[in-house]
């Protein structure tokens, strides 16, 4: 009974959030942005990113990204058979009113794998120290924000995706570095 309250409280929490985001004003610029940055946690630029700096950057960036990449495979692996597992509807296909954007995702929502990817391969690189950590940490927020405000992600979906994305690369460096 206490388990069943709290699911019911989580899912409310989950739809306010989930609709305060998505029916945020819509001024052109800030649409237009969050459509374009979205794809900073897609597969193209994910892998692109990781193997291009793994390529041609020199040493600690080298290995850091090859560390990346090595979360980003794994983390899609897990957040895959999540998303087998668990077959949750996507938000705009099961809200009403709900804004979306142009050739909207109809697999299972839960996980996110675009805030999985993104937090799989910044991880590795906050463990650099450098000024970069903050720029990537406001990154990856901005693409879990987008999922939401274009439609395709509840805040739970995203919430999760980054910490399966995060704990893979975690877990991925310690091992690594044995």
């Amino acid at each position: 009974m206490i388990i069943t309250r709290y699911m019911e409280q989580a899912h409310g929490w989950d739809r306010r959030v989930f609709h305060w985001i998505n029916r945020t004003q819509n001024p052109t610029m800030l649409h237009a942005m969050l459509r374009m940055l979205t794809h900073l946690g897609g597969a193209l630029f994910t892998i692109t990113l990781t193997l291009s700096v793994a390529l041609f950057a020199p040493e600690p960036w080298r290995t850091t990204s090859l560390q990346s990449f090595a979360a980003l495979a794994i983390s899609f692996l897990i957040t895959t058979l999540i998303k087998r597992k668990v077959q949750r509807i996507r938000p705009y296909l099961a809200l009403e009113g709900v804004r979306v954007g142009k050739n909207p995702l109809k697999d299972p929502s839960f996980p996110s794998g675009h805030s999985t990817a993104i937090f799989s391969i910044i991880t590795p690189f906050l463990f650099m120290g450098s000024w970069v950590a903050v720029l990537l940490l406001v990154m990856a927020l901005i693409v879990c924000i987008s999922r939401i405000y274009l439609g395709l992600h509840y805040p739970s979906d995203c919430l999760v995706g980054s910490f399966v994305g995060s704990m893979t690369a975690v877990l991925t460096v310690a091992v690594i570095n044995l």
